[in-house]
């Protein structure tokens, strides 16, 4: 068994967000759907003396949180969640590949840094089931196993790292960067890397607010397995996390059908040939959905393909059609794009002197992984220059 159990429902949105805050943090735990299992209603009864809020998490030394807030669960694991000092050489924000890999090459340049999360280390990386494309690993590597080795070279370099601890906002205090952290209260460091990644863009149909977490879904690997032994699960999208996710859903289901709204897919040729050598894989172009239609769980899918609707009865669905920037609490501080993605120069720096932007919230990155580890290293040497000529730190003659 799991070290950690949580009872719930699929209706349930702070379910659904302990979940995949566990899932961040690569935390195992058995899922206890109560609408299902009666043995499991009962268990919350009994630990509440009637009540049935939910979710209730119960850990393997016996004790409960009942509606907790990620800060409570983060507690309970152990992880650390407030700064050691207050004042940073660079305060990176975001603790995905690009993060982790500036704060190594921080480190060993003898800046004194601190890498703060709101979700779990490794980034989307950290929830991917397999990386195949990244170099030195030619039969490929799980992403928690690599998104560990890049947590473990940080700390090795003595990299000060706080998970589940959202930046709230930035603000200037003279020369340096003021981080404000919520319940962590605050950091100053004299120069700021932002790095906070993105999220999964959602569909936009009818239907689709109601049945997140209930049969619609962002993340394979966090909940595909619920569906194991399922006739047909749907993937929606046609690039590179589309096709990789649908290739890992065919582990728990007998069919997986990819809708594209465009003509072809975009993923690479290599994952098209993959998909399409697949015989459980459909692959439907010319298609998008249009509405998701359930009381409670997802019961239908509503797609038009080539001008004709259809209606779709998959066990779930898997969106994957873009992504998000993560900066909403920089709105207003450093110049934005369009879509919200950072816009900076070709060395990296924004709008505010001192704060400079990579990886995947910046707007013309790759969102691949490698290119997001080189973009935090070459953002880092551009924000070194920056330190050093406003005599926050000295030159450290380091190795490459």
């Amino acid at each position: 068994m799991a070290d950690v159990t949580v009872l719930g429902a699929p209706w349930c949105p702070d379910c659904q967000r302990t979940k995949r805050f566990l899932a961040e943090q690569r935390i195992s735990y058995d899922w206890v759907d109560i609408d299902k299992d009666s043995a499991g209603l009962r268990r919350v009864e009994e630990i509440q003396k009637g009540g049935r809020t939910i979710p209730t998490v119960v850990f393997a030394d016996g004790s409960v949180l009942v509606d907790p807030e990620n800060e409570e669960v983060a507690r309970k694991l152990g992880l650390a969640l407030e700064p050691q000092r207050r004042m940073y050489d660079l305060a990176i924000v975001g603790g995905g590949p690009a993060g982790l890999g500036a704060a190594i090459y921080a480190a060993r340049e003898g800046i004194e840094a601190i890498v703060v999360d709101r979700g779990g280390l490794g980034g989307q990386a950290g929830v991917t089931e397999r990386i195949d494309n990244y170099p030195g690993f030619p039969e490929g590597i799980g992403g928690a196993e690599l998104a560990d080795r890049f947590i473990a070279q940080a700390r090795r370099y003595g990299v000060e790292l706080l998970s589940g601890v959202a930046v709230d906002s930035i603000a200037r205090e003279g020369d340096d960067l003021c981080l404000r952290l919520g319940a962590a209260g605050e950091v100053t460091g004299h120069a700021a890397l932002l790095v906070p990644g993105s999220t999964y863009r959602r569909l936009g149909v009818p239907g689709e607010d109601e049945l997140i977490g209930a049969g619609v879904h962002f993340c394979a690997t966090c909940d595909g397995p619920f569906y194991r032994g399922a006739e047909e699960l749907l993937v929606v999208g046609g690039g590179n996390s589309a096709l990789e996710e649908g290739l890992f859903l065919t582990q728990f289901a007998k069919r997986v059908r990819i809708l594209q709204r465009g003509h072809e897919l975009t993923g690479s040729r290599l994952l098209q040939d993959r998909v399409r050598a697949d015989e459980r894989v459909i692959v439907d172009v010319d298609s998008e959905v249009v509405e998701l239609r359930g009381d409670g769980h997802l019961e239908s899918v509503v797609v038009r393909t080539s001008g004709e609707e259809r209606e779709l009865r998959p066990a779930a669905a898997f969106v994957f059609i873009g992504l998000t920037p993560n900066t909403e609490f920089v709105r207003g501080l450093i110049d934005l794009d369009e879509r919200g993605f950072i816009r900076t120069d070709e060395a990296f720096r924004t709008s505010v002197p001192g704060i400079y932007g990579a990886g995947d919230a910046r707007r013309g990155a790759t969102k691949q992984l490698a290119s997001a580890v080189g973009d935090g290293v070459a953002a880092l040497i551009s924000l070194r220059s920056y330190l050093q000529a406003h005599g926050d730190i000295c030159t450290v003659d380091v190795e490459p």
